[in-house]
């Protein structure tokens, strides 16, 4: 089997998965969200080893952060549930669309001290497509309109949280975060962009702007 059939496959079942956890709520919602934030930060320790620390509660309090944000919006946000899907979809389309874009025209590389794969033709793939698809649900499910100006925002910051990971594993001399996820890596190499979108979105939502 290929590896890109593997990707497929595995994402396709991660997505399935994270969808049925957050329309079940409730305890399954937060069992799904408790494990893959102590999954994230297991191999946050295991990358920073030896980092001292600062590291260490860094990795707790972010992974921690990203976790009650979640959980928050789903149960206590108005149209929590709409907003937790609005988060995947600008977390989802920019890494569908940096990709396409990315590998279709090439061009000069975003960050190649850190990501060599990735480019500036993707980045504003993954914007767009972002920026798009979310603008779509907020006009479908009639969400605050504030969210379709943030999007081209939180999907920068999307690809912030994966360029940041990619330095970490760099630093580390790792490819991979882990080898949880079959074609993927691991838990933090598929959540490093939905970490720091789930912490804004349930602030933007908090401070009442959505």
């Amino acid at each position: 089997m290929s590896e890109f059939v593997v990707r497929t496959i595995s994402a396709v079942v991660m997505v399935s998965v994270a969808i049925c956890a957050l329309f079940l709520g409730g305890y399954w919602f937060a069992v799904f969200v408790a494990a893959a934030a102590t999954a994230v930060f297991y191999e946050w320790t295991r990358l920073t080893k030896g980092w001292g620390a600062g590291w260490y509660i860094s990795g707790f309090a972010y992974s921690l952060l990203a976790a009650l944000a979640l959980l928050w919006l789903r149960d206590r946000a108005d149209s929590g549930l709409w907003l937790v899907v609005w988060a995947f979809i600008i977390v989802w389309a920019t890494d569908i669309g940096a990709y396409l874009v990315g590998r279709s025209i090439g061009g000069p590389k975003l960050a190649p001290a850190i990501s060599p794969g990735k480019t500036w033709a993707g980045f504003y793939g993954g914007v767009a497509a972002a920026t798009i698809l979310s603008g779509a649900w907020v006009l479908v499910m009639q969400l605050h309109w504030i969210l379709i100006l943030v999007a081209p925002l939180f999907s920068v910051v999307a690809q912030g949280g994966d360029l940041f990971e990619s330095w970490i594993k760099r630093r580390a001399g790792v490819k991979d975060s882990g080898r949880l996820l079959p074609g993927h890596g691991g838990a933090f190499d598929r959540l490093d962009g939905l970490l720091p979108v789930a912490i804004l979105t349930a602030l933007i939502s908090f401070a009442g702007v959505a």
